[in-house]
């Protein structure tokens, strides 16, 4: 048995499903099955029997999950003290981080890591910051927007101004009533915009609210006249030049994402890990 077999039993057991699985590690459905089968085979149980939802776990499955649970985690302690005690800055650096960083910031700033410390092998998870924190526990390093991460240290790496963009402008004397396009976020962005709008309804008054997925796509619609739009400055700065828009104030203050770097105590003493939060802290995002 090989760890990357213990780890296809905690991801299919996660995920419940032999195609999603498949998705999500990039290899074929047959071949997961085929792995999950040879699996069985070596244990000599059935671990998992499908039912029309998901994947269930049988009784021996539950105590061979725990087991691979508990190999696979024994593996990560001794590659993260073995990374202690090496010269050269190698070993694993497992990051969570905000979909919009990682499209926006990450690549740049992976490139230039990965030149300087070529040994380094980086484990990395993108999506919604809810989820993130959910399991935050699994990473070295996450990178989240909102509201930061209780019993951890966080940093804040800078602010995200927020702004309404349309292809209408913005009058002065009179209500604008327009549909809002808004974007799949966690509740702390639509949390910000509601409350913005809830003291603005002197001044916008949404006709309707239609929801994408992503944030360019967001972008798109604005841009082709559906409706107004709230995005955030990291992703606008190209728009403001064109399309008329307004920030978001509140009280005189500016109404912005905070985006955080978030870890475990000790975890610094891994050097990878050091040298990736050295990296992110020195790093100009917004101008």
């Amino acid at each position: 048995m090989k760890i990357d077999d213990y780890e296809l039993l905690l991801k299919l057991n996660e995920v419940g499903t032999i195609r999603g699985t498949a998705k999500l590690i990039l290899i074929s459905q047959p071949a997961v099955t085929q792995r999950l089968k040879f699996i069985e085979a070596h244990f000599g149980e059935m671990i998992f029997i499908r039912t029309s939802k998901r994947l269930m776990p049988t009784p021996s499955g539950e105590i061979i999950l725990e087991h691979a649970k508990q190999v696979v985690e024994r593996e990560r302690e001794l590659k993260n003290k073995l990374s202690e005690t090496g010269k050269d800055i190698q070993g694993t650096l497992s990051i969570a981080c905000s979909s919009l960083i990682s499209q926006r910031f990450l690549p740049a700033i992976l490139g230039e890591f990965t030149a300087a410390y070529p040994k380094v092998a980086i484990d990395l998870v993108t999506g919604i910051s809810e989820d993130i924190k959910r399991d935050h526990k699994k990473y070295h390093v996450c990178i989240i927007r909102g509201e930061k991460l209780k019993e951890t240290t966080s940093i804040r790496l800078f602010d995200d101004p927020l702004y309404m963009f349309d292809t209408e402008p913005f009058p002065d004397n009179k209500i604008k009533e327009r549909p809002l396009i808004s974007f799949k976020s966690d509740d702390s962005m639509h949390e910000l915009v509601d409350n913005w709008l809830y003291h603005h309804q002197d001044q916008i008054k949404p006709l309707k609210t239609m929801t994408v997925d992503q944030i360019e796509t967001c972008k798109q619609f604005m841009k082709q006249g559906i409706g107004m739009a709230v995005l955030p400055k990291s992703v606008s700065s190209s728009l403001m030049d064109t399309y008329p828009h307004i920030p978001l104030e509140l009280d005189g203050e500016v109404v912005a994402r905070y985006t955080w770097l978030s870890y475990q105590e000790g975890i610094r003493k891994l050097p990878q890990v050091d040298k990736f939060i050295a990296a992110l802290t020195n790093t100009t995002f917004l101008t």
